[in-house]
């Protein structure tokens, strides 16, 4: 084994997805137990997922609003894992740490904005 090898990384096959689908599920499972925010923004998809099937005109239209709702989330949880990580190295202030963490929020913001951006364009292209 090389420096460069690492025991953790999988060989591949049939057993590997199993294993991918089944951290993916406990990274779910965790992100829904220990964060808020994902929990708040899963309600938010709860209630926005069917007004977008029947606000979309079209199929792209309504894959395009739920694509907003899901960002949100898959931003939220690359935050999620990043502050945990910060947090495993150190819950010492420090200005890096909180760097990076103001750089997480900062893109869980974005998306929401963004998200918002979409929806209020496909709520006007309906009066317009």
């Amino acid at each position: 084994m090389t420096p460069l090898d690492s025991p953790y990384k999988s060989k591949g096959g049939i057993g590997r997805l199993y294993n991918a689908l089944r951290y993916s599920a406990q990274g779910l499972g965790a992100a829904f137990r220990h964060e808020a925010a994902f929990r708040q923004e899963l309600l938010l998809v709860a209630v926005l997922a069917p007004v977008a099937i029947w606000l979309g005109r079209s199929f792209n239209e309504v894959l395009m609003l739920l694509g907003t709702l899901f960002f949100v989330l898959v931003i939220e949880l690359l935050n999620s894992g990043l502050e945990a990580l910060a947090d495993t190295i150190t819950l010492d202030d420090h200005p890096l740490i909180g760097r990076a963490k103001d750089l997480g929020s900062a893109a869980v913001m974005l998306s929401i904005l963004f998200g918002t951006l979409v929806w209020l364009g496909v709520i006007a292209s309906h009066f317009w």
